[in-house]
């Protein structure tokens, strides 16, 4: 029986300190802050078999993203500006907007929808969604697919 490849998007603080270690020890040897594999784990503290485990599974997400086109889903306060915001906050991220689809409020909470392509000069995905999510009056953005 085949093997498919499954992906989730877990929030960094959902993962365990060993998955944060592994994509730790790819940076600094991807950045050339390491010498070696053993130098890398040594300083972040894990042993070699577990990033052997790990190594090609874990990364972060904008790696992913760079060049992709995905959709958001947030939900929102009924406010003057708030939409305008949150498009700001895209515009800042250099990211570029597809489609855009704002239910009609119902007590007082709207639902917005934003297809993006991330663009390759586009910044972090996960920061983007964090800064719309900073916006008061905003309830949560989700990733809803790639």
């Amino acid at each position: 029986m085949e093997e498919t490849t499954a992906y989730f998007v877990v929030k960094k603080r959902a993962l365990p300190e060993v998955l944060l270690k592994v994509v730790e020890v790819n940076r600094l040897l991807e950045t050339q802050k390491a010498a070696s594999v053993q130098e890398a784990v040594d300083r972040v503290g894990i042993s070699r078999s577990s990033y052997y485990k790990y190594k090609d599974d874990v990364f972060p997400f904008q790696d992913s993203t760079q060049g992709a086109t995905f959709t958001l889903a947030c939900r929102m306060d009924d406010e003057p500006g708030l939409l305008s915001e949150v498009l700001k906050v895209v515009a800042d991220f250099d990211a570029n907007i597809l489609t855009i689809h704002q239910t009609i409020p119902i007590n007082g909470i709207a639902t917005l929808s934003l297809s993006i392509q991330m663009l390759d000069t586009a910044g972090d995905v996960s920061g983007m969604v964090t800064e719309m999510e900073k916006k008061s009056g905003v309830h949560n953005v989700k990733v809803l697919g790639k």
